[in-house]
C-alpha cells in the first residue's frame, strides 16, 4: 500500500485554477503541494500504524463494531463514551485517553468510518448507529454512561440518549445536532437563539457546499476522492485547518488522519451519515455539559441549545475548534469530568 500510495502521489497531476492562492476558495495550490511533497517523501505510514494498531482494539459482536476499550483498574469506575465525527475518526481521542486513567473509556470506530468493519450498504442511519452502540456497550457489561461527543457522534449521542434515558447518565457535547436547525421554529425561540439560526443559514451557504455534495451525490464524489489522494488530501486538509486553531496539527498530524481514510477506503462511506435520513428526540432531559470553543463552525449560544437539552454546564472556551478533544485535551477533559460529576449528582439524588 505504501508503495502504491507513493506511485500515485508522484504522478499526481497538478491542477490549478484562478484562485489557487485564495484560501477563502479551499486548500491553496502552495499548501496542498506542501502536503503532497510531505506524503511522497518524508512520511512514515507504518510507524503511525504501529501506534494506532497498538491502541487497545476489541471487535464485538454486536453489528461488529470495532472500539477502543480500556478498563479502569477500579471496576466501579464511570464509563465515558467518546463519539468522534467526520472527517476524523477514533484519532481525535488520542490525546484525551491518557488523560483518563480513573475512567473506563470506549471509543467506537463509528461504521463507515476509518477502522470500522466495511460497510457493504445502504440504511446505516445514525439511529441505527446509536442501537448498534446500545447493544455493544451492553455486550462490554456498561449499563449506564456518560456519552461525550461533537458532530456525527455528538448527533448519535442525543439520539441514544433520547431512546435510552435510563442508560445515558449525562452527556457532554461540543455542539447541538446540527439538523435541528431545519426544522426549529424561530417564533417558539428566545430573541438570540432565533438570531442563532440565521447565522446558521448563513454558514451553510458559504461553507456547506460539502454537505450539499456528499449528501445528494456520495457516489460520485467518492470516486473522485476514494481514487486520488490528492484529491482526498485537499478535500480532508481543508477543513482539518479551517476548522481549528491555527498549528492546531502537524503536516503529520493531517497525514495521518488522512492516510486513515486512504488505506482503510472509507471516505465514500463516511457519507453515509449525511445520506441517510436522521430523527432526533424533541428534547431531551438527561443533564448535559455543552462545551463551546471559538473556532468551532458554528458555536451556538446557550439559549438555543436550552430549547433542545437540559444544559447544567455551558463552558465557553478561549481556544480550540471543531477537534478540541485533539487541540485541546486537558480542557476538553475537564468538561468530560464535569458531566461526569454531573452523574454521580444524579445517581445520588
Amino acid at each position: 500500500m505504501k508503495d502504491e500510495l507513493r506511485e500515485r502521489l508522484r504522478r499526481t497531476r497538478r491542477v490549478t485554477t484562478p484562485w489557487s492562492g485564495d484560501g477563502t476558495r479551499g486548500v491553496t495550490a502552495a499548501r496542498l503541494d506542501e502536503l503532497l511533497g510531505h506524503w511522497t517523501d518524508g512520511y512514515d505510514w507504518p510507524a503511525h500504524e504501529r501506534r494506532i494498531a497498538a491502541l487497545p482494539w476489541e471487535t464485538l459482536r454486536n453489528g461488529g463494531l470495532r472500539v477502543v476499550h480500556r478498563r479502569a483498574a477500579d471496576p466501579d469506575a464511570p464509563v465515558v463514551v467518546l463519539l468522534h465525527g467526520w472527517p476524523d475518526s477514533v484519532l481525535r481521542y488520542e490525546r484525551v485517553l491518557p488523560l483518563l486513567p480513573d475512567m473506563n473509556v470506549v471509543v467506537p470506530a463509528l461504521p463507515g468510518f476509518p477502522f470500522a468493519p466495511p460497510l457493504t450498504g445502504p440504511g446505516m442511519t445514525m439511529n441505527r448507529i446509536a442501537e448498534i452502540l446500545a447493544a455493544a456497550l451492553g455486550e462490554l457489561g456498561y449499563g449506564h454512561y456518560t456519552l461525550s461527543g461533537g458532530d456525527v457522534g455528538g448527533t448519535v449521542a442525543e439520539i441514544l440518549a433520547g431512546r435510552h434515558p435510563d442508560r445515558v447518565t449525562a452527556l457532554h457535547l461540543t455542539n447541538v445536532a446540527p439538523w435541528r436547525t431545519l426544522t426549529a421554529d424561530p417564533s417558539k425561540l428566545p430573541s438570540d437563539a432565533a438570531d442563532y439560526l440565521g447565522r446558521a443559514a448563513g454558514w451553510f451557504r458559504r461553507e456547506g457546499g460539502y454537505i450539499a455534495e456528499q449528501s445528494t451525490r456520495p457516489n460520485t464524489l467518492a470516486v473522485a476522492l476514494g481514487d486520488s489522494p490528492a484529491g482526498l488530501a485537499a478535500w480532508i486538509a481543508e477543513k482539518l485547518e479551517a476548522w481549528s486553531d491555527d498549528s492546531a496539527f502537524t503536516t503529520d498530524d493531517l497525514l495521518t488522519w488522512i492516510t486513515a481514510y486512504w488505506v482503510t477506503g472509507t471516505i465514500g462511506t463516511s457519507f453515509a451519515a449525511y445520506v441517510e435520513p436522521v430523527t432526533l428526540p424533541e428534547r431531551i432531559e438527561t443533564p448535559t455539559v455543552l462545551s463551546i470553543f471559538p473556532r468551532d463552525i458554528k458555536p451556538e449560544p446557550r439559549s438555543y441549545a436550552e430549547a433542545f437539552l437540559n444544559v447544567q454546564h455551558y463552558e465557553e472556551h478561549d481556544s480550540g475548534g471543531h477537534f478540541a478533544a485533539f487541540e485541546v485535551p486537558e480542557a476538553y477533559a475537564e468538561d468530560l469530568r464535569r458531566a461526569v460529576n454531573l452523574r454521580a449528582s444524579r445517581s445520588l439524588g
